[in-house]
């Protein structure tokens, strides 16, 4: 009885309207399809010209551009970066799943000994350098490319710290590169907009040893060579990441931060026109391997160490405020314990609440994607390539945007 009395309690579905049921999308005018098509995930922009005829006449419309620069976000992607660097592999948030752009977005001439690598990425575009130091910016959902005009010799012939880029608008980008050896620090910002470099401006050092941020102390750095080998000696990064930095917006000032050469955090305020150095998250004998990521506008750092017999994985935040670093996540211990004895090396990046870090050693390649907001960690599937699983040494992020103008 009690059984009927619930089927009976059940609503009946509702009949659908033949005039809904017949309704066609080519029923729509040419503005509606394409702002309704623009909500498509990116991804679909490469299906787009299969459909029909009118589908392929909106994916080439630039009023379908202007529809699409329209939605307010799109889920991350991460360009990834393996040591032969010749294909396109993305991994993409949203769907979860890799893909290859199944186009040439590395920039390349007839000298075979030519090639480029990513550097920077902001919004929908990835910076590139190629082997004789030109940079160039890449759109990798549609391969549009645009050389930037050479830095000035004076500067080509100066130490290259980092290089960092920035999207202030959905049209508009800045290449921020700081040159020289710690004190004497100088940049030069490239400004779509105005579409040349700007003149060079030194960096002033900011004394705030009274704050707890005097970064002296023993210089030498024990770390994790691509080779596999612990070396004493100052810090190097994988290609890629060599002159890996993170921008971010704090209080109307402009930010850039990298890694020195000892390891430790440089802060460039770009408005100030000064730099400071945070203090070491670790003594110099415990630090393994060391990147810095941009999350929400924050600069975090991620540390992977050593430490009784067991490798640990944590994202770091300095506190303004206490002026000291402050835990923000860790990997689960049952996780990072695989890395232990395998001198493993880290290369990170990050986008919204989500860090992707590529783990590698001589003996595996693993990447781990990890949401700071819930400290959620999770690995990736493997990237399979002709049947051959792809190890990828670093990524960079950008949102997927076919309007992103070069």
């Amino acid at each position: 009885m009690m059984e009927l009395s619930k089927r009976n309690l059940k609503r009946k579905a509702p009949e659908l309207d033949p005039a809904i049921v017949d309704f066609s999308l080519d029923e729509l005018n040419q503005d509606l399809l394409e702002r309704v098509l623009s909500w498509l995930p990116t991804s679909s922009f490469y299906r787009l010209r299969s459909v029909c005829k009118r589908w392929s006449s909106v994916a080439a419309s630039a009023s379908f551009r202007l529809a699409c620069s329209q939605i307010p976000t799109r889920d991350p992607w991460f360009f990834m970066v393996d040591s032969h660097l010749d294909q396109s592999i993305v991994f993409d948030t949203a769907e979860r799943n890799w893909k290859n752009l199944n186009h040439p977005v590395l920039v390349k001439e007839d000298n075979p000994s030519f090639s480029s690598i990513p550097v920077a990425s902001s919004g929908g575009l990835v910076c590139f350098r190629n082997n004789s130091g030109d940079l160039f910016v890449c759109n990798p959902v549609t391969s549009a490319c645009k050389a930037l005009p050479p830095l000035p010799a004076s500067a080509q012939n100066q130490a290259l710290n980092a290089i960092a880029m920035n999207s202030y608008s959905r049209d508009s980008y800045k290449i921020i590169v700081v040159f020289g050896e710690i004190p004497n620090l100088s940049v030069r910002v490239y400004d779509s907009s105005r579409g040349f470099w700007e003149d060079k401006f030194m960096l002033s050092r900011k004394s705030d040893e009274s704050a707890g941020l005097d970064a002296s102390g023993d210089e030498t750095l024990y770390f994790l060579s691509k080779a596999g080998d612990v070396v004493a000696t100052n810090m190097q990064r994988s290609p890629s990441k060599q002159y890996s930095s993170v921008v971010t917006a704090k209080d109307g000032e402009e930010i850039v931060y990298f890694l020195s050469l000892s390891g430790t955090v440089v802060a460039c305020n770009l408005n100030k026109k000064c730099f400071l150095e945070y203090p070491r998250l670790l003594p110099v004998f415990l630090e393994y391997s060391v990147d810095i990521v941009e999350c929400r506008g924050e600069m975090l750092v991620v540390v992977l160490s050593e430490f009784l017999e067991s490798a640990s994985l944590r994202v770091w935040k300095f506190s303004e405020r206490e002026r000291s670093w402050r835990q923000v996540g860790a990997m689960p211990p049952s996780m990072s314990h695989e890395f232990y004895g395998k001198k493993t090396d880290i290369n990170c990046v990050g986008s919204g609440y989500q860090i992707l870090i590529c783990v590698n050693s001589s003996e595996f390649s693993t990447n781990v994607l990890c949401d700071v907001a819930t400290n959620e960690w999770i690995e990736l599937p493997k990237c399979f390539v002709d049947g051959k699983a792809k190890d990828f040494m670093s990524a960079f992020s950008f949102e997927p945007r076919i309007e992103a103008c070069v």
